[in-house]
């Protein structure tokens, strides 16, 4: 995995928490996100390059997967695109279930 700009959940987590103007973009399929999400845009991977239009490129971005592999792939591509405030979400929605909410363990 290249050099991409990270964001822990505890950090996104407690930005959540305090309303911060931050864009949850969730690039998983959507029977992965019906199964189990935290609220994110879903616009699945394949898709970003026809639906980027719906992302604002001057707002604070984190971008998450299952894992972390596709969203860094993301933020590659909207970086690309010139996206300056894009990060992954370290370890995905996986690292998410495991240490914010136990309530997603085994649905993601």
């Amino acid at each position: 995995m290249s050099n991409v700009p990270q964001m822990h959940v505890e950090e996104l987590k407690r930005r959540i928490d305090a309303k911060s103007d931050i864009v949850v973009l969730d690039v998983r399929e959507p029977d992965e996100y019906k199964s189990g999400n935290i609220g994110g845009q879903l616009i699945p991977l394949n898709d970003l390059p026809r639906r980027i239009s719906e992302l604002d490129p001057s707002k604070e971005t984190v971008v998450h997967c299952r894992g972390g592999g596709r969203s860094s792939k993301a933020v590659e591509f909207l970086q690309a695109q010139g996206f300056q405030n894009v990060k992954n979400l370290a370890g995905g929605i996986l690292t998410w279930a495991e240490k914010i909410d136990p309530n997603l363990k085994g649905k993601v």
